[in-house]
């Protein structure tokens, strides 16, 4: 599945081509079989999809597969061993480690560079990395100097003669005419030997940017067996793409103008123009599922209904009338923090007439203690039903509620208490009066009836 930081990534990559013209490059590098499923290759076209990233958009190039190219990785490897840069080596894995130990060093020791070995089965093939240091040029880290003496001599050639992914990755880079690469800092450690076969190879090197990493509260790397790592959960459970997109373009890198406002909410368009690599931060970013949920009950309530009532259709029983649910929902788009929570709170109103809904225990007994409550739910319940048809509107209905509860000398909040739980089975819920106009008056004055029954049973139990 596709790793928020990866998604992350994406994006800054995405704002880059967009502002520069150029094209964002969608590689699929396939080459290790193990790790290569055709499901996982369309999950990461449908994750960046949801995030705007999508191959209608002139910008976009690909998917690329990387074992298409086997040919010319296998082709680049042979003219750096003709070019003298690369060399045959016959040692084993094993061997590479017993001489290590012996030789009290970490890693392969140079043993075959001037051994003049041809090409055969079982004999990798190695770069002849250069004295000296290499300085690799990066956006948001600037000059980061690698000596070389630090670096062995890396394998291209696998004993069976398949590259590995280091020299295809480069090969494609250069194929594909790529101008600037940007990815996670974890990958920095691997750039020094890549801006060494870019050169050995006749080409400029990218530009390098190497953003900071992912980490979770406990400021640990956020990893796939630890974290909730994996874009197409937040989106399965109910994140709105574009908070997902604004929360993860704030990781790192601060929108000019956002502390002034006050705000970090901001449209895609203007964070893409805005964008800088030379603004973003070296420290680590806290991935905040808490601020995830905030940004996205921001960008829900800030939806049109339509929209909003688009979103959720998923996540709603098939048999339940979508006209019903369009009006409540402008009611309960500025209490929900995921999409996925929708049908569980306006439930109640797709019950069917005559169907009683779950009563909460604890909220009912808690509502129906006090001396008032039961009366005052009868007062109601024959004042909504003597209410006209064309007066059963939410405006009337509390008008009617604040009328009756003056007698007893409540607050509104206390007033509908009891006959909330008594019409949906909760405590808490959309606005009372909003909901009670959805649902109509004969279901509500029937559901207020059942609640007088049951009230009068817990003051006879009592």
């Amino acid at each position: 599945m596709f790793h928020v930081g990866g998604a992350r990534s994406a994006l800054h990559n995405w704002a880059l081509a967009r502002q520069m013209g150029g094209a964002f490059v969608l590689r699929i590098e396939d080459t290790d079989e193990a790790r290569n499923n055709p499901e996982w290759t369309q999950g990461i076209i449908d994750a960046l999809a949801w995030i705007g990233i999508s191959a209608d958009d002139e910008h976009f190039e690909g998917p690329h597969f990387q074992s298409a190219n086997a040919d010319a990785h296998v082709a680049a490897a042979q003219r750096l061993f003709e070019a003298g840069v690369a060399y045959y080596c016959d040692l084993s894995g094993q061997e590479v480690q017993d001489r290590a130990k012996e030789l009290g060093i970490t890693g392969y020791d140079g043993y075959s560079r001037d051994r003049g070995l041809d090409p055969a089965p079982g004999r990798v093939l190695r770069f002849r990395v250069p004295d000296g240091t290499t300085i690799v040029h990066d956006e948001v880290r600037g000059e980061v100097t690698f000596d070389n003496s630090t670096i062995e001599d890396f394998v291209l050639l696998r004993g069976n003669g398949t590259p590995v992914f280091l020299l295809a990755n480069v090969v494609d880079d250069i194929e594909m005419s790529i101008t600037n690469v940007v990815r996670g800092e974890e990958h920095l450690p691997n750039t020094p030997k890549q801006q060494m076969l870019w050169q050995a190879l006749g080409h400029e090197p990218p530009q390098w940017a190497h953003i900071p990493v992912l980490v979770n509260e406990q400021r640990k790397k956020l990893s796939k067996r630890r974290d909730k790592v994996a874009l197409e959960q937040y989106r399965d459970d109910g994140i709105v793409a574009d908070a997902m997109v604004n929360y993860l373009m704030t990781l790192g890198w601060t929108m000019p103008g956002g502390e002034e406002a006050g705000s970090e909410i901001f449209p895609w368009s203007e964070m893409e123009a805005a964008f800088s690599l030379s603004a973003v931060s070296l420290s680590p970013a806290f991935f905040d599922v808490k601020k995830l949920v905030a940004f996205n009950k921001q960008y829900i309530k800030n939806m049109t209904v339509a929209d909003f009532v688009e979103a959720v259709d998923a996540d709603l029983p098939p048999d339940w009338d979508r006209a019903r649910f369009t009006e409540i929902a402008p009611h309960i788009m500025e209490r929900l923090e995921r999409l996925g929570d929708a049908p569980g709170v306006v439930d109640f109103l797709f019950l069917g007439d005559g169907v009683d809904p779950e009563i909460d225990a604890d909220a009912w007994a808690k509502a129906v203690k006090p001396e008032w409550a039961t009366t005052l739910l009868g007062e109601i319940t024959e004042a909504y039903d003597a209410l006209g048809a064309d007066e059963w509107t939410h405006e009337t209905l509390k008008a009617t509620m604040e009328t009756l509860m003056v007698a007893h000398e409540i607050k509104l909040g206390k007033a509908q208490a009891l006959p909330r739980v008594a019409v949906t089975g909760r405590s808490v819920g959309p606005p009372l009066f909003e909901a009670l106009e959805v649902l109509g008056q004969a279901e509500t004055v029937r559901r207020l009836r059942v609640g007088m029954t049951r009230a009068a049973r817990s003051a006879a139990t009592d």
